[in-house]
């Protein structure tokens, strides 16, 4: 029991639990709490750009070959639209089989869109694929840095990698490499004093959730939120589990492996407060560090299990609560429309409801002011969106590996019979 109390595991999970509390007895006081699990994400944040930057650009100076490092990415990429693909699909069937919004009725005249416009006018502003496209090359060098954008921060990185590998033919940039790895080595040291006040985070984030939203609103729509939560966890179970199988390792003793991670990402609803430490567990679990600097990532733009299920089954309720008909094509369009917008508000504040205004706005036949109806209850299937997010980058990253002939099988399952114990 005092192994538990003191691991970071079980911290935040005692977190998780009392911030629920204070939350459902104290609602105000919760409400007032939500800047601990702010301050906790923006301080992960802080250091994600700096630590992709030295992670990538060592890697690919030191990997040297342009070919690999394009056989990687475009491995990734086919990975990533395939699984992402599929989560689309198995969200858009269960919600045509359990119908989440029949028996609603609601009236659009009931509900109100200003409650949901700005996320509407984002929706409108990133509906341009050109744009999109554009969106990855930054201003300027720093301003990648200084806005925290994934995509620029790698697409500046592997610039640089490229740079230091022509350098390190003329023997000019051992230098670079080394200094490069040390700064990474710097953040990834105070990524490991920062974790340690995650609980205090996450009981700030879950007081703040129920305080703001309280079980009643979850009441309310539980169909919609149970629905999400299931199909994420099969999506998981089977789907991701099958993958992890044939690559060669268990999907559970990976959870396991990771549980820090999964309770933080629980607790804090973002997905981003572990990507570092995430890169850091996928490396010790064999995986190359250029390869996992490049993919992971990545994944966090272009691989959005969670995100995608919660479009479909999201766009479908939206459709059986207003008694909106959708036809075979429709339905088709839904999940083609999907899969373009849910890689269009990656790092976006708000991106599962943005990309679902953009869905929605992209089909025309659902009135987007229905996203009212379910603003309340966001944040709960945001918590879910980041898990699920996650683990099937985690996977993926370990997926890339095994396709790319480079991950240590030894490491690996010497890592996850270690951890089946709490450290």
């Amino acid at each position: 029991m005092i192994r538990f109390v003191r691991s970071l595991f079980g911290q935040v999970l005692i977190a998780i639990v009392l911030g629920g509390l204070v939350g459902t007895l104290w609602p105000h006081l919760g409400v007032a709490l939500k800047p601990l699990g702010d301050a906790f994400v923006k301080l992960i944040k802080m250091l994600i750009a700096p630590i992709v930057f030295c992670t990538v650009a060592g890697g690919v100076a030191k990997v040297s070959d342009a070919r690999s490092i394009g056989r990687m990415g475009g491995r990734a990429l086919i990975y990533f639209e395939a699984v992402s693909t599929i989560a689309l699909i198995v969200g858009m069937a269960v919600g045509l089989t359990l119908k989440p919004g029949a028996g609603f009725n609601v009236s659009i005249a009931t509900l109100s869109p200003a409650a949901v416009s700005s996320y509407v006018a984002q929706a409108h502003k990133m509906a341009s694929v050109s744009d999109e496209l554009l969106r990855i090359i930054p201003d300027t060098v720093m301003s990648a840095f200084a806005t925290g954008d994934l995509l620029q921060v790698l697409l500046v990185a592997i610039l640089a990698g490229f740079g230091l590998a022509a350098l390190a033919r003329d023997g000019r940039a051992a230098g670079l490499i080394h200094g490069l790895e040390t700064v990474g080595a710097l953040f990834f040291a105070v990524i490991r004093i920062v974790v340690r006040a995650a609980p205090i985070g996450a009981f700030g984030a879950m007081a703040f959730t129920l305080g703001q939203y309280g079980l009643t609103s979850l009441a309310k729509l539980a169909a919609l939120t149970a629905c999400v939560y299931l199909t994420s966890a099969l999506f998981v179970a089977v789907v991701l589990g099958a993958i992890a199988w044939a690559v060669g390792f268990s999907l559970w003793r990976f959870l396991f492996y990771i549980r820090e991670e999964l309770l933080i990402c629980l607790g804090a609803s973002a997905s981003e407060a572990v990507l570092p430490q995430l890169m850091q567990k996928l490396e010790r679990l064999g995986a190359p560090n250029a390869l996992v600097g490049l993919v992971t990532p990545a994944g966090y733009s272009f691989n959005l299990d969670g995100t995608n299920i919660y479009l479909t089954l999201a766009t479908l309720f939206l459709a059986q609560a207003t008694n909106t008909h959708l036809s075979l094509a429709q339905e088709l369009t839904i999940v083609g429309v999907a899969m373009l917008t849910s890689k269009g508000a990656a790092g976006v504040t708000g991106a599962g409801f943005i990309t679902l205004a953009m869905t929605l706005a992209a089909v025309g036949t659902i009135p987007i002011g229905a996203m009212a109806l379910i603003l309340g209850v966001d944040r709960f299937l945001s918590t879910c969106r980041a898990v699920t997010n996650m683990i099937g980058n985690g996977v993926g990253t370990l997926v890339i590996a095994r396709w790319e002939g480079v991950l240590d099988r030894e490491a690996l399952n010497r890592e996850l019979r270690g951890r089946l114990r709490l450290s």
